[in-house]
């Protein structure tokens, strides 16, 4: 006889069997080396193409001055990413990184040194993380306006976890350097 897991005390991530919550998860893109746009939309076609994954947005595409980066650096291409998965916050982590390697991404000791591609896991339903591996809600997202315009773009009403409304973060972030490339698009299978 197989028991039920107390959904009130059992975090959703550790259910086993054939059943799997449905989550909503935030993903922020970003490029500044080679074929920017291209790395965008292929991260995008990657993710839709990742079982147990199914892509419900993506913002417009934004270019950015390099936030802490060495000098010298590009601009960068951002946006967002909205979806829905039943995969845990860990896999899709792992499905994160091994799209940044298949464009790629090399990872240098140098603190935000350019790179062909970023796909950061901002949001992942409400699951909570705080390890070398790790970290949800992302620690700086609340900070970022590169992150929270493309997102708010999408979702007006959204909340950071443990920060609060998206709109609200945004009029406190410093947007001087971000602009919406109304010529520029990233296309949803």
């Amino acid at each position: 006889m197989t028991e039920t897991p107390n959904p009130n005390i059992i975090d959703a991530d550790t259910l086993t069997g054939e059943m799997h919550p449905i989550r909503r998860a935030v993903l922020a893109l970003g490029s500044n080396l080679g074929e920017r746009l291209a790395s965008l939309q292929g991260a995008v076609d990657s993710l839709a193409d990742t079982p147990d994954v199914w892509v419900t947005g993506v913002s417009g595409v934004y270019e950015t001055e390099p936030v802490g980066a060495p000098a010298g650096s590009e601009q960068f291409l951002n946006a967002v990413v909205l979806l829905d998965t039943t995969l845990p916050a860990a896999t899709l982590l792992d499905r994160a990184l091994a799209i940044e390697d298949a464009f790629d991404r090399v990872r240098p000791t140098e603190k935000n040194a350019p790179r062909t591609l970023d796909v950061d896991l901002i949001v992942v339903g409400d699951r909570r993380a705080d390890d070398d591996f790790l970290r949800l809600p992302h620690p700086r997202a609340k900070e970022r306006a590169f992150v929270l315009k493309p997102w708010h773009d999408l979702e007006p009403d959204a909340v950071l976890p443990d920060a609060g409304p998206v709109a609200e973060l945004l009029e406190a972030a410093d947007q001087s350097g971000i602009k919406l490339r109304d010529d520029l698009a990233i296309d949803l299978q």
